[in-house]
């Protein structure tokens, strides 16, 4: 008995689908014939589901509208064939097929693949089971029905890609701009992006300064350094750069990386042809470089700031890799935007620090020094990464009879407020001094004027006037941490001098002591990050500087470097300067 003699409720026996069950009902005719009949029209082709019933052999014995519309040629075109004959884009398991036609239980697979028929999809999946047809103990076949899922499929295809995007942006806000420094920030995104998003990146930077040893650029251009590159050979230094210096390039007016610049939109090179990847490259030398290593797409994004761009991501995908879709330049945009806000933090960040440090050496460096019979050396150290300078000053002045006046000292507060009140002090104390007034007169009349002229910061001072000829040094203080003297055989003496109150308050009576120092004696002066630390009471850290055990007899500059790497680890909570003096031997 074959498909044309049997029944149509004994064909579908078993069939646990709801349109199996209203199939069972109807009346007995051959199948190959069955659309023929009204009430199967009426129930198959009237359902949204694709329909089909297979032979022992999987080829399509009867296909209903829904099943034609999905394939999108018509009935008559399945009949005969199997599913790669008729719809080559399909992908299902033949085997888990064969097995339901062998143990005769039905499963659920999911089927993927293109159509003939146009789809708003990326991707189209469906969601079928599959039913054996037996009669009389014999297999006739398959019935299988399918229902498409593609819309819910992209959706969560969709929605893990969301995920993953934002995995990835939450990544890269641990990983890059860990710091303020420019060339980290930007090997950070070049190594981030890679392999995440390209095989090969470079960041290049709108150049704000001129470099020694090139000419400018001409008027219109405008000029890149390569701060990092990442993947592979660096082929970054190849390409687009001048010869002389590997790190900078120019850019016309007419460059898609121009264009990405004045426009802050990014450029996209999916498997370019020479001549596009030319008005990139600029020179065919450049496009040579690029084919011999495979590249093939190329997207350019801006680093934006709300300002204007500081630079260009390149992102650069070769060999088997494939092109670059919109979702990848849309995550490149992303990352280039949160990495610009860190590369500017840095690059002002630099800027800033760097004009900070050279103002706070300009005041410590002014005109001044000692006699040449009284060696000295100091060092500034600027607290953490603060792009700020300090209230921290010192002085060394020659005066009359051979004596030299050494000046420590230290003016609340940070900021180039407090470099402007540090400035006024240090003048002031230098007028006074030079009128040869003891070291007490000399912190009494500053005391006095400063509070006359109204600052609003008040300052530690310690002075020592050093008398190579008596052999002596006499202390006054004024609110300021004790001196230090480094004896070569004997150990280290911490001077309780007597003292004030800080300049600036008009409050103050100053009192001076005497002590003999001899040749070889270093004399430690220091401000009080020195010796301040959260973690240790302030008698404590001063008996450190008592317990220091130093080799005195070499250059002085190298006494200093010994104690700093002895009592500073790290950065320090306030700034560090100091000044160190030692007698030259007769």
């Amino acid at each position: 008995m074959g498909f044309d003699q049997l029944p149509l409720k004994s064909l579908f026996t078993g069939a646990e689908n709801a349109l199996l069950s209203m199939l069972a009902d109807a009346p007995a005719e051959a199948v190959e014939k069955a659309h023929e009949y009204k009430i199967l029209r009426d129930v198959l082709d009237g359902t949204s589901a694709a329909v089909a019933i297979l032979d022992e052999r999987l080829r399509f014995r009867y296909v209903n509208d829904a099943m034609a519309r999905m394939g999108g040629v018509p009935p008559d075109a399945f009949h005969g064939r199997t599913m790669a004959e008729v719809l080559p884009g399909i992908h299902r398991s033949e085997d888990v097929l064969r097995m339901i036609l062998g143990d005769g239980c039905p499963r659920a697979l999911s089927v993927t693949g293109t159509t003939h028929a146009p789809s708003p999809f990326r991707q189209r999946q469906w969601s079928a089971v599959y039913h054996r047809l037996d009669h009389g103990g014999r297999v006739l076949g398959l019935c299988g029905i399918a229902v498409e899922v593609s819309g819910l499929r992209q959706y969560m295809d969709d929605l893990e890609r969301a995920h993953q995007r934002l995995a990835l942006l939450d990544t890269a806000a641990t990983r890059v701009g860990t710091t303020l420094r420019v060339e980290q920030t930007c090997a950070e995104l070049a190594d981030f992006v890679v392999p995440s998003l390209a095989d090969r990146a470079s960041v290049r930077i709108v150049d704000t300064q001129e470099a020694d040893d090139l000419p400018p650029p001409a008027p219109g251009v405008l000029r890149l350094r390569v701060m990092a590159s990442a993947g592979g050979p660096d082929i970054v230094a190849r390409i687009g750069l001048t010869a002389k210096n590997g790190y900078y390039f120019d850019v016309p007016r007419d460059s898609p990386v121009r264009s990405c610049l004045d426009t802050g939109r990014p450029w996209v090179g999916n498997l370019a042809s020479d001549d596009v990847l030319l008005k990139m490259l600029r020179t065919p030398l450049d496009l040579d470089v690029v084919r011999e290593v495979g590249i093939h797409s190329i997207v350019v994004v801006p680093l934006p700031t709300r300002e204007h761009p500081v630079g260009v991501l390149h992102l650069f995908r070769a060999g088997d890799s494939a092109p670059f879709t919109d979702e990848d330049v849309v995550i490149a945009q992303e990352l280039a935007a949160r990495a610009a806000v860190a590369i500017d933090n840095a690059r002002q960040y630099t800027l800033e620090h760097s004009m900070a440090l050279e103002l706070q050496r300009a005041l410590l460096s002014e005109p001044g020094g000692p006699h040449p019979d009284v060696e000295t050396a100091s060092r500034y150290l600027p607290a953490g990464q603060r792009a700020l300078v300090g209230g921290d000053w010192f002085d060394s002045m020659a005066l009359p009879c051979g004596r030299t006046l050494q000046v420590m000292g230290d003016v609340m507060g940070h900021g180039f407020t407090a470099a402007v009140a540090m400035s006024q002090y240090r003048s002031l104390l230098r007028t006074i001094a030079a009128s040869g007034v003891p070291v007490e007169r000399i912190l009494q009349e500053a005391d006095h004027r400063l509070a006359s002229i109204g600052l609003d910061r008040v300052a530690t001072c310690l002075l020592a006037l050093v008398d190579p000829g008596q052999g002596t040094c006499t202390f006054a203080g004024a609110g300021h941490p004790p001196p230090v003297l480094l004896h070569p055989d004997a150990p280290a003496e911490l001077v309780h001098i007597p003292t004030g109150p800080p300049l600036g308050t008009d409050l103050g009576w100053y009192e001076a002591l005497t002590l003999p120092v001899r040749p070889g004696t270093v004399l430690l002066m220091y401000t009080d990050g020195l010796v301040e630390d959260r973690r240790r009471d302030i008698d404590a850290s001063l008996r450190r500087l008592t317990h220091l055990r130093l080799d005195l007899d070499g250059p002085l500059e190298s006494v200093v470097d010994a104690l700093l790497a002895r009592l500073v680890h790290g950065t320090t909570e306030d700034d560090v300067t100091l000044l160190a003096t030692r007698l030259r031997a007769p």
